[in-house]
């Protein structure tokens, strides 16, 4: 099965290689081989391609920066889509595409289905979401949506590792306590892709993250907590719980973003594994290979 990954320099894109099934007929392109900003090139890119599936793990990622670019963001997250799902359409191929949890507005009190109204807050979440639109028009019978949260890896920049810094280098930290959402390790969402591949007949919108929710700061301190036991930390620093109105950003973020797992489970006849139990295997990765970025 040839397989073609947009964004392999990514977080999610290098663990969609690391973790390869047998069988596979890969093809990782990053952003400095495909950029799918570019109509033209997508469509020669995939048609030289010929693949079989698409991943689109390529986003413009920076939640503040889109609200100050919203037309870049717009371009990668909703345009790019589009573009992939027409070469995709040509070749006959299946569309993988991976969207948000700022899709939604956060105001739900339980875990949001894949059938649950979108409200995005900012200009992240509203192009994520046409991103998700444009595919799901496009190709209706042969695309996936898959959403995710709170995504964190070995390699690339996010939470798990600005807070392993800060802890190094700080004598205390103040985290976000009243956003609740459900970290996801990044092999553990490469893992629930590939599988979705598996079921061809599968399309519409999926979620998958890891199991369980907690707060940024209930995060940053179990991350602590861990780190320590690992030796990835020498000492412990005292972690004040805030609210959101004192750490104010420019974008506004969902207060709630919690996703259903369950149609995936289902499909997948699998459980998500628990966001702590993941955590422990990311930093036992990150001690493992401590020189990879």
């Amino acid at each position: 099965m040839k397989t073609l990954i947009l964004g392999a320099g990514g977080q999610l894109g290098r663990e969609l290689q690391q973790s390869c099934p047998q069988g596979v007929d890969m093809v990782a392109a990053t952003h400095a081989q495909l950029d799918i900003r570019q109509q033209e090139s997508v469509l020669s890119f995939v048609a030289e391609c010929q693949p079989e599936l698409i991943i689109n793990a390529a986003a413009y990622t920076a939640v503040d920066g889109a609200e100050s670019k919203p037309d870049l963001a717009v371009e990668i997250n909703a345009e790019g889509p589009g573009y992939l799902a027409r070469a995709a359409e040509r070749c006959g191929a299946r569309l993988l595409q991976v969207s948000t949890d700022f899709v939604f507005d956060g105001q739900a009190s339980a875990p949001y289905s894949p059938r649950a109204e979108t409200r995005p807050l900012g200009v992240y979440g509203h192009s994520k979401l046409a991103g998700e639109c444009r595919v799901q028009e496009i190709l209706p019978m042969h695309s996936l949506v898959l959403r995710t949260a709170w995504v964190y890896s070995r390699f690339g920049h996010n939470f798990v590792k600005t807070m392993l810094k800060l802890m190094a280098e700080r004598d205390s930290l103040r985290v976000v306590d009243d956003q609740v959402g459900a970290p996801t390790w990044a092999r553990g969402l490469a893992q629930a892709l590939w599988a979705l591949l598996e079921h061809p007949d599968a399309h519409g919108i999926y979620h998958w993250t890891d199991a369980g929710q907690c707060s940024w700061h209930a995060f940053a301190r179990e991350i602590q907590a861990r780190a320590l036991a690992l030796g990835l930390l020498d000492r412990e620093i005292d972690i004040e719980a805030i609210p959101s109105s004192e750490y104010p950003t420019p974008a506004q973020r969902p207060a709630y973003s919690v996703l259903d797992l369950g149609s995936t489970e289902t499909l997948l006849d699998r459980p998500a594994q628990p966001w702590q139990s993941q955590l422990q295997a990311m930093l036992e990765d990150l001690k493992t290979h401590p020189e990879e970025d």
